[in-house]
């Protein structure tokens, strides 16, 4: 505790560093009503008054977090308290508190001796003590058993214990207990005072629906007749579609403040740290220190989902067009191997997701172990058997969450999920937003795997064949596991909604870009690029070195080459930047760079006259401008569509094609997923405006009512 206690003290130093004078200046201009309104957001403890006992013990502890004081017109209650916490040290604290009243311990012995305040099992402490006289041991607890060591103890602690410095655990523990929600309720209120009266920042409606393809979630799957014969032409268009959907997200991401931010904030509380661990101990869940690699990660994720996607299509592509047997034998073992890694990195969310949700956190476990990439890992306590007729649902998502469970096996429980919520159409509601988002990604890597593998015939995973990629891919995620120790993008993202403010998000991936490059000698995009396209011109070069073997000797795939030294890898690609062309990759993620490898829209010349209601929802859907973007019934959306000559064809599942009419030959088939609740907003808005925008061409300026 002692630990989480300062860096939410740092936390909060950090931010008013940086915010004090604008919260100040903020707060005063809140009127009472909207005072109450931010210090309930983030606080489910906010008393009434000081003596307000309906919650518990809460104001024993905290008596000044009450709505009579802190909301009062005029009042600088707050800003003294935040001050106070913000300006002084832990200790000073602990003596004094705002404006020379009681410091923490007196104010916790205080209730203790006329509140009847107590630690519940007390007896477990009886021999702690609790140090509070430096800042290094400040907090510790150590416990002394034997009677010759608590004698010595004591005598060397006598004059700290005198001057109240050491004390019971029992009353230690209690003053930690009081800074700890003082600290975190005062970090949370600073968040929700900038958001409360902020004019700045892009006020977009919050993401609901970070995955494109996570709308379709389950619908993909139907596994109670046989599989249909699936072409390979067929694959090669569902891949396409799946990388370039990723490749928009990526846009998304880097141009749309409010996308980043909602990514971060995914990745920030899906932490591992926030499961508790073997002992039932649980990290804080509000503490910056993560936030910069939640950052990181969310669009290092978003990136390494698209290249993946990549390197699946283009050996989908090689595989429809291969000349010989040999080739397709390296194509289908090199498949097999990615879609894998694929699946494992998708069950590695979906478990993520449900390991720190309302309803599975309590089946998991944080381990001390970590992966090799130094990754955290996470285990579930016991099998999840007996949920089968308590909580069907649950029992369905944690058996997806099973590291045993392949692909194939996977696809049954997705199957008995989609069942279940077919019968039972409120239980999908019960599930957490980013527990279904995250489902909809496994949904879609298990139903492409299944495809494929009734389109072609997988090979068993050879540990000595396909390695080339997967290799690789795991030095990358080796290599950006250290990297994010020293990340420190606090000047644009703390608190995490402070991305939208203007010039924050862009200021952050311009500071990750140039510290990636630092640390690693060339872009996070490129390094994925290059990548997928070393591993593309290894198998041509594996292929041609098989065809020039004599046909007597027996055909060996090529051994993986001797990993290079981190230091030589670094300085291989500072060599490398400097031969470029002067273009961006592909997965840029500045998006202020002019020069982008991927294929930006042609916008159509040609106007269309249309109905108010199908102008209407067209304009919600491709306005440019934050302040007109709302949200449309997927109802109306697919009238619009029929409107202007589209027909619309079911494919699978909530996945629905729109197709021009013949004597429009200047449009495109495009592909949709239905939202979840058949509602387009927030993130599933943005996507689909990019798709027509990309596909079809068109924007705000294509559309003419009659």
């Amino acid at each position: 505790m002692d630990e989480a206690i300062k860096a939410l003290h740092r936390d909060l130093t950090r931010k008013y560093k940086r915010h004090g004078p604008r919260v100040e200046q903020m707060w005063r201009s809140l009127p009472q009503a909207q005072r109450a309104e931010a210090l309930k957001a983030g606080s489910v403890n906010v008393l009434k008054s000081p003596t307000d006992a309906s919650l518990g013990n809460v104001y024993k502890f905290m008596p000044e977090w009450n709505l009579r004081d802190i909301t009062a017109p005029s009042s600088d209650f707050l800003l003294d308290m935040l001050k106070h916490r913000a300006t002084t040290s832990l200790q000073e604290q602990y003596k004094a508190g705002v404006n020379g009243g009681l410091g923490d311990h007196a104010h916790i012995v205080d209730m203790m001796n006329k509140k009847n305040l107590e630690l519940t099992d007390t007896h477990k402490v009886k021999d702690g003590y609790t140090l509070f006289f430096d800042e290094e041991s400040y907090g510790k607890s150590v416990e002394v058993t034997a009677r010759g060591n608590k004698k010595e103890f004591l005598t060397a602690m006598a004059p700290a214990i005198r001057a109240q410095l050491v004390v019971p655990q029992s009353t230690g523990h209690l003053i930690l207990l009081r800074q700890q929600y003082l600290l975190q309720s005062l970090n949370i209120i600073i968040e929700d005072i900038l958001e409360a009266a902020s004019t700045t920042r892009d006020q977009k409606t919050r993401p609901k629906n970070p995955a494109e393809a996570a709308t379709a979630a389950l619908s993909d799957l139907s596994f109670h007749a046989a599989p249909k014969k699936v072409e390979l032409a067929d694959l090669l268009k569902s891949s396409l579609d799946r990388r370039s959907s990723l490749e928009e997200y990526i846009d998304l991401i880097c141009t749309e403040p409010t996308v980043l931010a909602y990514e971060t904030n995914i990745w920030f509380f899906t932490r591992p740290e926030l499961v508790a661990d073997e002992k039932g101990r649980v990290l804080p869940a509000y503490t910056d220190d993560y936030i910069s690699a939640a950052l990181f990660d969310a669009i290092n994720n978003a990136v390494k989902s698209a290249a993946v996607w990549n390197y699946i299509h283009r050996l989908t592509a090689l595989l429809h067009d291969a000349p010989d047997k040999q080739l397709r034998a390296i194509l289908l073992q090199e498949l097999s191997k990615v879609c894998v890694l694929e699946y494992n990195r998708a069950q590695g969310m979906f478990r993520r997701s449900v390991a720190t949700g309302s309803g599975g956190n309590k089946w998991f476990k944080r381990m001390s172990d970590k992966q090799k990439n130094g990754t955290i890992r996470i285990a579930m306590k016991r099998d999840p058997e007996s949920l089968t007729v308590e909580n069907p649902q649950l029992h369905y998502m944690l058996r997806l969450c099973q590291t045993d469970t392949t692909w194939s096996k996977a696809a049954e429980w997705l199957q008995k999920l989609e069942d279940l919520h077919r019968a039972h159409p409120l239980e999908k509601d019960k599930m957490d937003e980013r527990e279904f988002n995250a489902l909809g990604e496994l949904a879609v890597v298990v139903t492409f795997i299944r495809s494929l593998s009734s389109a072609v015939p997988l090979p068993a995973l050879n540990s000595k064949k396909g390695q080339s990629f997967i290799m690789a891919f795991h030095t990358v995620e080796e290599e950006f596991s250290q990297l994010k120790i020293g990340l420190d993008l606090s000047d644009f993202a703390i608190p995490i909604d402070n991305l939208l403010e203007p010039g924050m998000a862009d200021g952050a991936l311009k500071a990750l870009d140039a510290y990636v490059v630092e640390k690693i000698g060339t872009k996070l995009g490129f390094l994925y690029q290059d990548l997928v396209d070393d591993c593309v011109s290894k198998i041509h070069d594996q292929h041609e070195q098989q065809k020039a073997k004599s046909k007597e000797v027996k055909m060996e795939y090529a051994a993986p080459t001797a990993p290079v030294d981190f230091e030589e890898r670094v300085q291989q690609r500072r060599l490398k930047e400097k031969t470029r062309p002067a273009h961006s990759s592909i997965y840029e993620i500045t998006p202020q760079v002019s020069t982008r490898v991927r294929e930006e829209p042609t916008y159509s010349q040609q106007t269309f006259k249309v109905k108010e209601s199908t102008f209407a929802a067209l304009s919600t859907l491709l306005s440019s401008s934050s302040a007109a973007r709302g949200s449309i019934t997927w109802d109306a959306f697919t009238a619009a569509m029929a409107d202007l000559k589209f027909s619309i064809i079911p494919k699978f599942g909530s996945v629905f094609t729109f197709r021009p009419s013949e004597k429009d030959s200047g449009q495109k088939d495009v592909t949709i997923h239905r939202p979840h609740q058949s509602r387009i907003e927030g993130v599933k808005l943005l996507q689909i405006s990019k798709r027509l925008k990309r596909v079809l061409g068109w924007d705000e300026t294509t559309f003419t009512t009659e």
